[in-house]
């Protein structure tokens, strides 16, 4: 019952598109990726800079993924990045929109449609992200979601398939629940997963969508990057600060991200704020050097911007839990162990 409440009205606010809810964010890319039938010389393109599961869920196909940089100001993917990587042989572009700001996706879905590749929009950290009065999980042909403890809709853990095409549609509703039919129904074709959504989740999800309250959970956390902009913003020889707007796009600060201008200190700065209490996040690390695939893609592509960010990048704490003191605070503790780790230089 609430699992198909949370998918009309998600669906709803996502400009009618196919609902499908799922487990997590990550299987949603699962699904979607091993649906599109992909072969061996097929290839897919990603930013290298977001999470591991994009790259996971590429793994599990015969596609080879193609990593491309990222704009070393908004941390996203451009329209540039992708034609860089463009060849014959790509099939599907994994658009994905980081740290609360939108990646190049009007551009890159008008590219997508001149060339027949499929595109799948990330939009697990864009929750209520408008980009010219279209939200962002609308432009895909695919778009999936992320309902995890700390999103601006969360179910505790959960995720969402918005697809355009009903035939798709239809293919995800099998594929989430064992390949099982209303005729027949545990006579199956293919092994599928289970990927369904709990009832309690959806329930959860479904209220939070319902009253709106996401968005007033998007505009405290703005005004606390507002007021972590007007205390930092003296401190400018140390940090590249995050943007507030990208082309008319307001940042909606799902984190709070800092990139340090002396490359090589974020681990020991990091450790100094856990030390003062203060428990700060590094960004994603570059996909192309994952160690979980032996580092066999990092002599083959050069991702300066990904590799910088990847390496420097980190968050500071955001949510709930802050107020202005305790923001106040981290940033004096920021500022002081930089100052010291800077003096020991």
């Amino acid at each position: 019952k609430y699992v198909k409440k949370f998918e009309t009205e998600f669906s709803k606010q996502h400009n009618n598109m196919y609902p499908v809810a799922v487990s997590n964010g990550s299987v949603a890319l699962d699904l979607v990726l091993n649906s599109l039938n992909l072969n061996e010389n097929d290839e897919v393109i990603l930013p290298s800079l977001t999470i591991v599961s994009c790259l996971a869920s590429i793994s599990r196909t015969p596609a080879k993924p193609i990593f491309c940089d990222v704009d070393f100001n908004s941390w996203n993917m451009t329209l540039e990045n992708v034609e860089e990587k463009f060849t014959k042989n790509t099939k599907a572009i994994v658009a994905v929109h980081t740290y609360g700001l939108p990646c190049d996706i009007e551009k890159i879905a008008e590219f997508c449609n001149q060339n027949n590749i499929t595109l799948i929009e990330d939009s697990a950290e864009a929750h209520g992200i408008f980009v010219n009065d279209k939200i962002c999980g609308s432009f895909g042909d695919f778009s999936t979601f992320s309902f995890y403890a700390n999103k601006h809709i969360t179910a505790g853990e959960g995720g969402m398939i918005l697809a355009r095409d009903k035939d798709n549609y239809l293919k995800f509703l099998q594929m989430r629940n064992l390949d099982f039919t209303k005729i027949n129904r545990f006579k199956t074709n293919n092994l599928y997963w289970n990927s369904r959504l709990g009832g309690l989740q959806a329930a959860l999800g479904y209220s939070q969508i319902k009253n709106k309250t996401y968005k007033k959970i998007i505009l405290k956390k703005k005004m606390q990057g507002y007021f972590y902009n007007k205390l930092l913003s003296q401190y400018s020889e140390y940090f590249y600060l995050p943007l507030k707007h990208l082309n008319n796009v307001d940042n909606n600060y799902w984190v709070y991200g800092l990139v340090l201008k002396s490359p090589g200190l974020r681990d020991k700065l990091l450790e100094l704020m856990m030390s003062d209490n203060v428990e700060c996040r590094p960004f994603f690390w570059p996909l192309h050097q994952q160690p979980s695939y032996k580092n066999i893609y990092e002599d083959v592509f050069h991702l300066p911007n990904s590799e910088y960010l990847g390496k420097n990048g980190f968050y500071i704490p955001l949510g709930s839990h802050m107020n202005n003191k305790k923001q106040k605070y981290v940033v004096s503790r920021l500022i002081s162990n930089t100052k010291k780790l800077l003096e020991n230089e």
